[in-house]
């Protein structure tokens, strides 16, 4: 019989499916779409292209994404999640550098040379479309204001003491990550493995981490004296 329709606006109207089984299929969709959108690009990408990929029909796609910038979108906002996530650990680490180096390991080592092409190409993709630069720059917008906010709070806690000023401080590490984004997307036998704790190290003496064990209980020390 097919996939029944709304007469009111022509938009297919799917069985009810539990939640999970609805986030399951929308993160499916969002897999594919980011593997075409890698390979080929924003233009030379369709629905149709991103159909075949997800093994789905097109009314399936369309009850939970109607156009290639909504799909960009739901990936953008995937990323802004899951960069949440990673954030709130490295904002309440005791050792700021060790957590930031984990974060780094993961988006510029673990992370795949596909994942990195999608975010060079929507990057590009943006100087073109004003919908695709609203969106991408939302994203690029929300990790610059939290590591500005964080550096803040590290400075009144007195646990740095920058020789930069905060807002070039983050320019800085969206030229670093920039960079090693960019290196990766295009050269997939890039390893950063080398080339980060180097990044880190200098990372570390513009932010000029203050020793503030003594202010600590002294468990802390005590576990450090024990690892040594």
């Amino acid at each position: 019989m097919g996939i029944p329709f709304n007469r009111k606006d022509d938009l297919p109207v799917m069985p009810k499916l539990k939640p999970d089984t609805q986030r399951a299929r929308r993160e499916h969709i969002l897999d594919a779409a980011l593997r075409c959108f890698a390979r080929g690009g924003f233009h030379a990408t369709t629905m149709q292209m991103i159909c075949r990929e997800a093994r789905v029909s097109p009314g399936a796609l369309y009850v939970y994404f109607d156009s290639k910038e909504a799909l960009i979108a739901g990936l953008c906002e995937r990323d802004r999640a899951e960069f949440a996530e990673r954030f709130a650990a490295l904002a309440t680490a005791a050792d700021f550098l060790g957590a930031l180096r984990d974060i780094g390991e993961h988006y510029f080592i673990e992370e795949t040379p596909e994942k990195q092409r999608f975010v060079v190409e929507m990057g590009v993709e943006a100087t073109r479309n004003p919908r695709i630069a609203e969106i991408f720059m939302s994203v690029d917008k929300f990790c610059n204001d939290n590591f500005e906010a964080l550096f803040r709070r590290l400075i009144d806690e007195g646990r740095i003491a920058p020789r930069l000023d905060v807002q070039t401080l983050v320019k800085l590490f969206n030229v670093f990550g920039d960079g090693m984004f960019w290196r990766r997307a295009i050269d997939p036998s890039a390893d950063m493995t080398a080339v980060l704790p180097a990044i880190i190290s200098i990372i570390g003496g513009l932010l000029n981490p203050k020793d503030t064990s003594a202010a600590r209980p002294s468990t802390t020390f005590s576990a450090r004296e024990a690892r040594q």
